[in-house]
């Protein structure tokens, strides 16, 4: 993983994992242990999901900016499929509370990509490279 990565996964990870704390507070004071669960539960499934998506990412962009572009889309599909198993799966479970999760898994997602935000302004660094030589042109 290339140290920009690693430095965009941490600054995804560290704020989210944090917001997730927090959810699992309200969820144990709004609902109980049910709520507890659910939040962490939530927290749990967010930051391995978009970990891993961050992870395979990162490895695809070493081979090319279209491999990368394809990667993030199909984590992003495979992302999307899954937590919908998932949200059906425990639709009559009764260990937790099933909007907690729901309402955590929709906070969580929204603190991450607006951390990845952050750190991506935060960086600098252009999002479209000029060719060599584009600005010395004279008219």
């Amino acid at each position: 993983m290339q140290p920009s990565d690693a430095r965009m996964l941490r600054g995804a990870a560290i704020p989210t994992a944090l917001v997730g704390v927090g959810a699992v507070l309200i969820g144990l004071l709004t609902a109980g242990t049910k709520g507890l669960f659910g939040a962490a539960l939530a927290a749990v499934v967010v930051i391995a999901f978009f970990s891993l998506s961050a992870v395979v990412v990162s490895w695809a962009g070493r081979i090319s900016a279209q491999t990368m572009m394809l990667a993030a889309l199909a984590s992003y599909v495979v992302k999307i499929l899954v937590v919908m198993v998932v949200v059906t799966l425990i639709d009559g479970v009764s260990l937790w509370n099933t909007t907690v999760f729901g309402w955590t898994v929709i906070g969580l997602a929204l603190t991450w990509i607006a951390a990845e935000f952050r750190v991506t302004l935060q960086r600098g660094r252009p999002y479209i490279d000029e060719p060599e030589g584009a600005l010395d042109k004279a008219p």
